[in-house]
């Protein structure tokens, strides 16, 4: 495995895996269509920077983030691609911020067009929005009842350029895919107001990862990819549909190994104990780099090609392991977290299933501690 300098526990980032997944989106979104990849909570985990600086080598015409440090930390890194900040802004202080690194905001309600108007007409020159209607999801957006009304006020406002009109959905095709199809045609009508209204814009978007694959008429001219560009899917209905490659594959070493007799009790509280003579690893790493306290006692890792069980509770630095089962098993050896170890896999949708919850979490709760090693083709 990769070294580095210190504890041997890395998460690895494989950006032909992510180039391939790319590509694999690009193909099932309608011909002319454009991408905006979602890469806020440092792309899910990832590191925001490289997979930035990836997707912009591969052509992508947009990238996405919550808030505007996200934003303001790519364009220092280098990153001139178009940058949308998905959440909108807070306070008038950011608006100059946001402004001054060429960010792009989604605004949702009057304050903002009001800051950004007045910012932008300081400046004599116009800042470019996306405008955002809730047709369902019940988070951020303009109530579909005040739509015309806001774009009535949105006519007030001269410096502002209103370059993308969105919606967020809240469902895929669970219901078969009443709901998703009703808040589309909400927006539709949303879009016909504003056009009535006189407002123009380039880019219409509501699709995220699993609406662009299940309907990929619900498309616009923009769609917003996120745990897909990731290789995950953000449900089983998926893994028939489109082929994607885990872009990060988290691995450690086995840093000590002791041989224990029956009835030794393994971590905090004795929660496991052995019931045979058994040789129990500890690897180096722990809840504080994101590895989930419920994995303790249900969850597995990957030794010489081989399953292994996490027994006891999961310290904040460490883990336990047992290896009474893998022959040949040393000190040094490298074990597999989540990713490919010979013939085993152990996939972030199953590690989200144990502890009851999405792989988004799990992805994004990847410690800082633990350092990202990009790998291209063979090169790390």
């Amino acid at each position: 495995m990769p070294m580095i300098s210190g504890r041997p526990t890395v998460a690895e980032i494989n950006l032909k895996a992510l180039a391939s997944n790319y590509r694999q989106l690009r193909k099932k979104i309608p011909r002319g269509t454009n991408i905006l990849g979602v890469v806020k909570a440092d792309a899910y985990g990832h590191g925001a920077l490289p997979i930035s600086l990836e997707l912009e080598r591969l052509g992508i015409e947009y990238l996405g983030v919550a808030i505007s440090d996200e934003g303001i930390e790519l364009r220092r890194g280098g990153v001139k691609t178009p940058i949308l900040i998905l959440a909108g802004l807070f306070t008038s202080e950011e608006v100059d911020r946001a402004l001054a690194y060429n960010l792009t905001p989604v605004v949702f309600e009057k304050t903002s067009l009001q800051r950004l108007s007045k910012a932008a007409e300081k400046s004599r020159k116009k800042v470019r929005v996306h405008i955002k209607v809730d047709t369902g999801l019940g988070r951020l957006g303009v109530p579909v009842n005040l739509w015309p009304d806001f774009v009535r006020e949105l006519k007030q406002f001269p410096w502002i350029e209103t370059e993308g009109l969105l919606s967020h959905f809240s469902m895929t095709d669970e219901d078969g895919g009443v709901f998703s199809r009703n808040q589309w045609t909400k927006f539709q009508k949303a879009v016909s107001v504003a056009k009535e209204m006189g407002v123009r814009f380039n880019y219409l978007h509501m699709a995220n990862s699993g609406n662009l694959t299940a309907f990929p008429a619900y498309s616009g001219n923009l769609v917003r990819p996120g745990i897909m560009l990731y290789g995950s899917y953000p449900s089983p209905r998926f893994l028939d549909r489109i082929k994607l490659q885990p872009v990060m594959t988290l691995k450690t070493c086995i840093h000590f190994l002791k041989a224990v007799s029956p009835g030794t009790r393994v971590s905090y509280g004795g929660t496991f104990v052995t019931k045979r003579e058994s040789l129990i690893a500890t690897l180096p790493i722990g809840y504080a780099d994101g590895y989930h306290c419920h994995l303790a006692n249900q969850g597995e890792v990957l030794v010489r090609g081989k399953r292994a069980p996490v027994v006891g509770k999961v310290c904040m630095d460490l883990i336990m392991v047992d290896v009474t089962h893998v022959p040949g098993v040393s000190p040094g050896d490298e074990v597999i977290l989540m990713g490919k170890q010979g013939k085993e896999r152990i996939t972030v949708e199953e590690i989200a299933e144990k502890v009851r919850t999405i792989p988004y979490e799990i992805l994004c709760s990847v410690g800082k501690r633990v350092p990202r090693i990009y790998k291209t083709k063979a090169k790390v």
